[in-house]
């Protein structure tokens, strides 16, 4: 039985109403325990995100910002007196293992680890946890599995979109207009986050946009109209081939292709991306790419 099958069960077993499902819980414990706040979230998802901002990752000849590559982040969804939790951990080689350590022993699983750059130094790799259960003990679990890493938890995240007055030196208009889609300067990246059209699930659970199923584009800027860009495309099996064929005949470098969760419908493939260009070029090509696939209609 799939998991919000099984926890409708138990809510009905113990004589409560379907609606306390809705009900939206306190996060504050969970915040204390994890060592860091986050933000509600639409779909009732409560955010935290936990920035790489102790990396100086270079890759190219370019200092990448930690918006543009490494921002780890967890998402937590009440389901009635529990929860799920979904993430991104942003690790060094050296902490893949003791920080996987900490999550098995605490009970929450790993489904996936991977590279999302090349040629970066230093290397990092890109580890998928998703567990259930009693929310401030997923919390502490993560705390303690993200202590065995350099994870900075003191410092204000830089996650949402900036003021209106935030600056950044893109022609901002000519990228939205070429995406045909609204982007968000973040911590001096311009981020896209590009929804696909059809819901998604995982073990039977919908899973909102703010828990990684958007497709991902952001651009740096690297100067004399160039950007850096990277992300990643989601994709559905017939989508991987014709996307990823626009993406290298645009002169984008496609990284790595993986899944990231375990029991998803449909099944899903993520591909990353990289490339430092014309920022118009690169536009045009990510564009090409984008129409391979079936995102939400704005």
């Amino acid at each position: 039985m799939s998991l919000i099958p099984r926890l409708l069960s138990l809510v009905l077993a113990a004589g409560l109403s379907t609606s306390a499902l809705a009900v939206e819980g306190d996060w504050s414990q969970v915040a204390q325990a994890l060592g860091k706040s986050g933000s509600e979230m639409p779909g009732g998802v409560y955010r935290v995100g936990l920035p790489r901002t102790d990396l100086k990752v270079v890759l190219d000849g370019i200092e990448i910002k930690p918006a543009l590559a490494f921002g780890s982040w967890l998402a937590f969804q009440k389901i009635g007196d529990q929860a799920m939790v979904m993430g991104d951990l942003v690790l060094t080689a050296e902490e893949v293992n003791p920080v996987m350590n900490k999550l098995v022993e605490g009970g929450i699983d790993i489904t996936a680890l991977h590279n999302h750059l090349l040629r970066s130094s230093p290397a990092t790799l890109y580890m998928h946890v998703r567990g259930h259960g009693d929310s401030v003990k997923l919390a502490t679990t993560l705390h303690a599995a993200l202590a065995e890493s350099k994870t900075p938890f003191k410092g204000a995240a830089y996650g949402g979109a900036q003021p209106a007055a935030a600056q950044i030196d893109l022609d901002t208009a000519a990228i939205d207009q070429s995406l045909g889609a609204k982007g968000v300067i973040n911590a001096g990246v311009y981020q896209f986050n590009i929804p696909r059209a059809e819901a998604i699930t995982d073990d039977g659970m919908t899973v909102p946009v703010s828990t990684g199923t958007a497709i991902a584009i952001n651009f740096q800027p690297t100067g004399g109209g160039k950007a850096a860009i990277t992300g990643d495309f989601v994709l559905v099996a017939r989508e991987v081939n014709p996307a990823l064929k626009e993406l290298i005949g645009h002169g984008i470098e496609v990284t790595a292709l993986h899944s990231h969760m375990l029991d998803d419908q449909p099944r899903l493939f993520f591909m990353h991306f990289w490339a430092n260009d014309d920022v118009q070029k690169l536009a045009n090509g990510l564009r090409a790419a984008l129409d391979k696939v079936a995102i939400k209609k704005s």
